[in-house]
């Protein structure tokens, strides 16, 4: 498909896949995998564009930079440590996972040690007796930089330096290492209380050349490899002169328009998160990069704002979750009318319904390149150029 090497004929081959529910496609070779995914954006978008061939991955494995496993105990009383079965809350025990860092995984397996030395009890969801929660662990792929987030149902946490003080010792490798409490009967992995219990409390990793502040709850694309090629080909699209002011709406912490920030006047940044826009602007000015702002605010609003004070925008970048947009941004957007869009999706379906709304108002879809950032599983990520027809 794609013109980079691959590892074509082998099949992912996971002892527990029929449980876990993670890696739809492992039945397919990676060939036979990007295939599918051509097919399924073909089949949504062709009617908007052309749609050009799926870039795949060199090598599809161990490409997670997060990593989450939930804490339990079995039927034999043995603390296990895993994901929860598809459509569950019942933990599958995994030991290693071929989509995630090996060194994630290899310190998700000493803390399920440490927890039974320290005899430490793990949180029981329908009793609400327990402290040990689940584990969080980012890795920076260029910097080699990790985080290791222990999410705990009190903050009170018996013999915690001595704890601290074996995890390091077993894997000197980490660089940070943060205590998040969440006390909450939620399916949510994190709570709203941090405390940073060695190292500075984020990581660093470097991305198209910018280098990038990663906190515990940041935003940041799980597959360093295939975001180089996604946001790159997202720049490639947008054809900048070095004259345009952007808007890298749904902005994160700053990466789109960090990155494209070389090749424009201004970058303008705006995300509803408060702690990715503070992570943001420590990007921008780690990276000296000085013709970019950035605002905590609703992305609708804030373009409604610009409207109103008139203000021209040559380019959007939008990267929205997978639910896409809603129609109250979509309508802002149109009515802020930049001439060009560059839309990055992690959902098809959605794409589809907010292009047919988009080509509906005035815009056309130029290109669509499909990138594989999930290999294993039924996700792709697509980015589409649009244009503005009626200027």
């Amino acid at each position: 498909m794609a013109k980079e090497k691959r590892t074509s004929g082998k099949k992912f081959n996971c002892s527990v896949k029929n449980k876990c529910g993670g890696c739809q496609l492992q039945h397919l070779s990676y060939e036979e995998q990007l295939i599918e995914k051509q097919k399924q954006v073909e089949s949504l978008l062709k009617k908007f564009c052309k749609v050009e061939t799926i870039i795949g991955m060199e090598n599809p494995y161990h490409y997670r930079n997060k990593v989450h496993a939930v804490f339990d105990i079995d039927k034999r009383k043995n603390i296990i440590s895993g994901v929860y079965e598809a459509g569950s809350h019942r933990v599958v025990p995994v030991e290693n996972c071929l989509l995630e860092d090996q060194r994630a995984d290899a310190i998700i397996n000493s803390i399920r040690g440490l927890l039974r030395s320290f005899k430490i009890r793990t949180f029981d969801e329908d009793t609400g007796y327990g402290l040990f929660r689940h584990v969080l662990i980012r890795t920076g792929f260029k910097s080699g930089e990790i985080m290791v987030v222990l999410v705990l149902a009190s903050p009170i946490f018996p013999s915690k330096n001595n704890f601290i003080k074996a995890l390091r010792k077993l894997h000197p490798e980490i660089t940070t290492i943060e205590l998040n409490v969440n006390n909450r009967k939620t399916s949510m992995v994190l709570g709203e209380k941090e405390q940073v219990l060695y190292g500075k409390g984020f990581i660093e990793d470097a991305l198209c050349g910018k280098v990038f502040r990663i906190s515990p709850k940041s935003f940041y694309q799980i597959n360093p490899v295939q975001t180089e090629v996604l946001y790159n080909k997202a720049i490639e699209l947008a054809d900048l002169s070095g004259k345009e002011i952007i808007l890298d709406a749904y902005c994160g912490i700053g990466t789109i328009g960090l990155i494209a920030s070389d090749h424009v006047k201004k970058v303008i940044g705006v995300e509803l998160n408060r702690d990715a826009v503070r992570d943001a602007i420590n990007n921008a000015k780690r990276n000296k990069v000085s013709n970019a702002e950035f605002y905590n605010k609703d992305a609708g609003e804030f373009m409604l704002e610009l409207e109103a004070k008139k203000q021209p925008i040559d380019v959007v970048f939008m990267d929205p979750p997978r639910a896409g947009s809603d129609e109250r941004f979509l309508s802002a957007l149109c009515s802020l009318k930049p001439k060009k869009v560059v839309y990055i999706s992690c959902n098809p379906v959605t794409l589809e319904r907010d292009l047919s709304y988009l080509v509906k108002r005035g815009y056309k879809a130029e290109k669509a390149v499909p990138v594989d950032m999930f290999p294993g599983t039924n996700h792709v990520e697509t980015v589409v150029l649009m244009s503005r027809v009626d200027n």
